[in-house]
């Protein structure tokens, strides 16, 4: 049997204000391709299928459109909500589809598995929706359930209950943070890195393979626990991950094989870091006038509308941040430090100067203005 494994498409997501449907859209008219040209068998979609409890209209449509696609290459395809995903909404929506999409939302359900068939007989899907401790501890009263692990533990001890009822092969699909994970792989906005929120690898022992997802980049925990990733690049710190999926491959004995299938990216994703002018070269805005841009400038004093510049050349510009250059080598006291240890005007207004400018005070010119103004004001002050 052939799996493809996918998550976190996070339908009606923007990026830094842009919507991202068309670009999703496309990129999962491509992963409909991988599934018919590698004869897959069943697809299965390990949450945060919507980036939002109350999806638009335009977010199911597309949804829609990339099931009916699926279910037209033969393929069953099976999917778990996430923690973005509004369990009771995407569960209403599975009651719309038709014979061959499985959407697996409800938690008392865990140990009922979808069943499907290959020439070496059943494979046991086991679906584990998102589960929030604070949710869904009291459906099981008596068990411990005051952390994310604890619930990915008792879980995963239900999935083991129906492995020993539905003999055969089976395939675990889940959303949760598990221990191991690579933090540069890009994580997930919501997650937290404390210990609570970390599930044991232990905890997914027992099926074939375990299909997670929440994180936005692909990882290998072991040969058996994996993450796909995300379709699309979500943010800038994801930039330099492949998009893409995993393709699992089940023999008679189990886990067979597993083949990485990239997708395409719609739009590359840059970070320019420099001067301002240097991020607007020529060299720059020909090698990248068509990528999404992050621009970091390194001026020692913040620029004239840097956006509008920047898109008047680099129309993708998605980004700026002021990042003076030796910046972090710079006086790091706040501004109430800065304001104790100034004693006259003059110092008081340097002090704010270096506050907003990351440590760079006032110029030479700057400082004549400033002495220039505050000796009229002294004077006016003497007349009255």
């Amino acid at each position: 049997m052939r799996i493809l494994h996918t998550s976190d498409w996070h339908i009606g997501r923007t990026f830094h204000g842009h919507s991202t449907l068309a670009a999703l859209a496309d990129v999962l008219d491509a992963l409909v391709v991988q599934v018919r040209e590698n004869d897959v068998d069943v697809v299965v979609v390990a949450g945060d299928v919507f980036d939002s409890a109350t999806p638009a209209a335009s977010a199911y449509t597309l949804l829609d459109d990339a099931l009916m696609a699926l279910h037209e290459t033969g393929a069953t395809v099976i999917m778990t909500s996430g923690n973005h995903d509004s369990a009771a909404r995407l569960g209403f929506h599975s009651r719309l589809l038709r014979d061959g999409i499985h959407v697996l939302t409800d938690p008392q359900a865990i140990a009922t598995p979808v069943t499907v068939h290959d020439q070496h007989g059943p494979v046991h899907f086991f679906g584990i929706p998102y589960l929030e401790p604070a949710i869904v501890r009291g459906l099981w009263p008596d068990a411990a359930l005051r952390t994310q692990a604890q619930v990915m533990h008792h879980a995963m001890g239900l999935v083991r209950d129906g492995m020993v009822e539905h003999t055969g092969r089976a395939v675990a699909v889940a959303h949760c943070f598990a221990a191991g994970v690579d933090p540069t792989a890009g994580l997930e906005r919501e997650v937290r890195q404390g210990g609570l929120d970390v599930v044991p690898l232990a905890s997914f022992e027992g099926p074939d393979y375990v299909a997670l997802g929440h994180i936005h980049g692909r990882q290998q925990l072991s040969e058996r626990v994996r993450y796909s990733g995300a379709p699309l690049h979500y943010s800038f710190g994801e930039q330099h991950k492949e998009r893409g999926s995993w393709l699992v491959e089940l023999d008679a004995d189990g886990l067979a094989n597993t083949q990485w299938l990239a997708l395409p990216v719609p739009r590359a994703l840059v970070t320019l870091t420099g001067a301002l002018d240097e991020i607007l070269s020529d060299e720059n805005v020909t090698a990248h006038a068509d990528d999404w841009v992050c621009a970091i400038y390194t001026d020692a004093l913040p620029q004239h509308e840097p956006m509008r510049r920047l898109r008047e050349r680099l129309p993708f510009c998605a980004l700026v941040q002021h990042q003076p250059e030796g910046a972090d080598a710079a006086d790091d006291r706040s501004y109430s430090q800065r304001l104790r240890t100034a004693v006259t005007d003059e110092e008081r207004i340097e002090a704010f100067l270096e506050h907003v400018r990351a440590g760079h005070g006032a110029s030479e010119r700057e400082a004549e203005l400033i002495r220039e103004v505050l000796d009229d004001r002294v004077r006016a002050e003497a007349l009255v």
